[in-house]
């Protein structure tokens, strides 16, 4: 996957769109976080041993201390020195003259992301390996077994999918964005990164629902494992709807920290204020989507992206865009929609109660 992107860096923005200037100033980020994929993969695998393990806690230290890293590292390569007139902070000359961080522009922000991940990896590798934890990893567990793999392959091989179609359908809609120019696709990426940041609590929610639901059906006890994703999905419905009402009331100003640009001020306040009305829904359908995965039914969901996303979002925003003359509104709309439709079939399937019966 790292060689992959480093490779084909250029062409991947030129299929999504990118005009040549973007091209040229993004090539070399783009090599950055691609190349460092390695790097994510490891961190996503050790921090689901320590959800499957009931260690969640642990999981979340490890991404908040990467995250900080990021926080940190990313705006100083980004701006070097320049960051202190950025924040509004007179600094005195001597700090200014002697600042360690060099301006590397949007190369600067890859670097520090990959550096906090990777460091976010170290640690979990540390606390994963250390004597006396909840997992302990011998010499013999170091072996081949054919069992344990074949079993692994058929769990992870649908998920990997699930997680590649999910992930493409992002990019895809970046290329409809595309068609109406760089501010529309720069108040998408940036309305996109709030909104992760904003899912990142229903994130954790979702994860400790899965990990509820696997042990629960490991103890043979699959109705209480239905009882706790049902409370999860309603603490995560309440936090979600928190959050949309604020970014129904103050998309605006939200966006306005990370640009000034008019036009990309519009674009990103519209993608808030229109993605916000169907976060009640999302909360709903990232719970119910990783129970199945919990459950070990890594089929459904994956099924469920495939439909929802590539065959229902997409072409719905291409056409709420272009025939309906919509613009990237009609690709927010879009988005709302088809994560409305997510919910409620996960909902049906869910209430079927075939998850229960999987066996792992």
């Amino acid at each position: 996957m790292s060689a992959v992107g480093i490779i084909f860096a250029p062409m991947f923005l030129r299929l999504l769109g990118a005009e040549p200037q973007v091209i040229a100033e993004g090539t070399t980020f783009t090599r950055i976080m691609l190349g460092g994929n390695f790097v994510i993969v490891f961190l996503f695998l050790l921090n689901a041993i320590f959800r499957g393990a009931g260690d969640a806690a642990i999981a979340m230290r490890v991404l908040m201390f990467a995250k900080l890293l990021n926080i940190i590292l990313a705006p100083c390569l980004l701006m070097g020195a320049d960051i202190f007139q950025f924040l509004g902070i007179n600094a005195p000359n001597w700090l200014i003259e002697n600042w360690i961080f060099p301006k590397l522009g949007v190369t600067g922000a890859a670097i520090g992301t990959t550096i906090g991940r990777g460091a976010g990896v170290l640690f979990a590798a540390w606390w994963l390996f250390r004597a006396g934890g909840r997992i302990t990893i011998k010499k013999e567990h170091w072996r081949f077994d054919s069992e344990i793999m074949s079993s692994l392959v058929k769990i992870a091989a649908p998920a990997v999918l699930q997680f590649t179609i999910a992930t493409a359908s992002w990019s895809a809609l970046v290329r409809v964005v595309a068609g109406f120019g760089s501010e529309a696709i720069a108040g998408y990426v940036i309305g996109l990164r709030i909104i992760m940041f904003a899912l990142l609590p229903a994130a954790g929610l979702s994860n400790a629902a899965a990990t509820l639901v696997g042990q629960n059906l490991g103890a043979e006890k699959p109705e209480r494992a239905e009882e706790s994703v049902w409370k999860a999905a309603f603490i995560n419905a309440a936090v979600l709807g928190s959050v949309s009402l604020l970014f129904l009331f103050f998309s605006n100003q939200i966006v306005g920290f990370f640009t000034d640009e008019a036009e990309v001020l519009a674009y990103g306040t519209n993608s808030l204020h229109i993605v916000a009305y169907g976060f009640v829904f999302y909360a709903f359908g990232m719970v119910l989507e990783s129970s199945f995965n919990g459950a070990g039914d890594t089929w459904t969901p994956t099924y469920l992206n495939l439909f929802i996303f590539w065959l229902f979002e997409i072409p719905l925003a291409y056409v709420l865009a272009y025939h309906f003359n919509m613009g990237p509104n009609g690709v927010f709309w879009a988005i709302t929609i088809a994560f409305s439709a997510l919910a409620i079939v996960s909902a049906l399937l869910f209430r079927r109660g075939k998850w229960k019966t999987k066996v792992v």
